[in-house]
């Protein structure tokens, strides 16, 4: 009973023993997951979700949520697609510069609206995700971006490195994962999102700017949206007004809060995102090995996310149990 208490108070420690009984359990039925093959494909399952996943957890700590990050992801991915489609001769980085550029303007779009008119988060970015899509088809004209026009230094990215022929972009989201983790832990402002989150009334009596800490979170999760864009580029090969994106931001906030972020602010970790991002990989492989149709994965989803919630409050539970004890004693 203790082991269990313990698992559902350090959140990391179950997502792992459930990423390794899950793979186990699949793995017996069906042996090829156990595969290196296997291991490659959640590997590269695995970074898109991890990138936008990073700025996803800033703001749900911040106790909002982005709702408009897949729409972001199409819309940054397109432009820089359309530059490569249109200038063929730009030096390709310039599309990183172009789809973060993008995703950080459109994330700052979401924060003002918050900040200035004082609107919930979910209604905002339930509202940006149609806009920022609508404007996917307009600026594309509804034309997707073929695979000759995707630089080939850019696919290469998805497909191999110097190192041990690892991709570059399993590297490059777990870069990303590293630098949050310094960011909230080491820096001021890090810690002021936690404080946010927590109790956003007595926020501005510690000497906390709401306002920028709001436009900041709101920001780094576009840009992470909008990085994630070109690597969506690099990994596929196209970019498609009507699918790029679309239903990333359910993956992201599966992931997310199955990581341990709390949707009522304040508490969470990298680790346990990465973690959570890792467990949603591991399904996302193991669906098609056990013939479940691609088209369950919302549903999938779904569930997975009621069921985070409700782990979410056990654990809320446990937690004011083991505070209540020690304030009695």
């Amino acid at each position: 009973m203790s082991v269990l208490r313990t698992l559902l108070i350090r959140r990391e420690a179950g997502i792992a023993v459930m990423i390794v009984l899950f793979c186990l359990a699949v793995g017996l039925y069906k042996p090829q997951f156990l595969t290196l093959n296997s291991l490659r494909i959640i590997l590269l399952l695995v970074p898109l979700i991890l990138i936008g996943a990073m700025g996803q957890m800033l703001v749900l700590v911040a106790r909002h949520v982005d709702l408009s990050i897949g729409s972001i992801l199409g819309l940054s991915a397109m432009l820089a697609g359309m530059m490569f489609k249109f200038y063929p001769d730009v030096w390709w980085p310039l599309g990183f510069v172009v789809a973060i550029g993008t995703g950080t303007l459109l994330g700052l779009f979401n924060g003002v609206l918050v900040t200035l008119f004082r609107l919930p988060a979910i209604i905002v970015t339930l509202g940006t995700l149609n806009l920022y899509r609508g404007l996917t088809y307009i600026v594309s004209d509804a034309k997707q971006i073929d695979r000759q026009f995707v630089p080939s230094a850019l696919k290469a990215m998805s497909q191999t490195s110097p190192i041990f022929g690892i991709p570059w972009i399993i590297f490059m989201s777990l870069g990303i994962a590293a630098l949050t983790y310094v960011f909230v832990m080491h820096t001021q402002v890090g810690r002021q999102i936690y404080a946010l989150g927590s109790n956003p009334v007595a926020a501005p009596l510690r000497g906390i700017n709401v306002t920028k800490v709001t436009l900041l979170v709101f920001a780094l999760s576009g840009a992470l949206a909008g990085l994630a864009g070109i690597m969506y580029a690099s990994r596929w090969g196209f970019v498609n007004p009507s699918n790029t994106g679309n239903g990333f931001e359910f993956q992201v906030i599966a992931a997310v809060v199955i990581g341990g972020v709390s949707i009522n602010g304040g508490s969470g970790s990298v680790l346990g995102t990465v973690l959570g991002v890792i467990l949603l990989g591991c399904v996302a492989a193991a669906l098609p090995l056990l013939g479940i149709p691609g088209t369950t994965q919302s549903a999938i989803y779904g569930a997975v996310i009621l069921v985070a919630l409700l782990i979410d409050r056990s654990v809320r539970q446990q937690g004011l149990k083991s505070l209540s004890s020690r304030v009695a004693a």
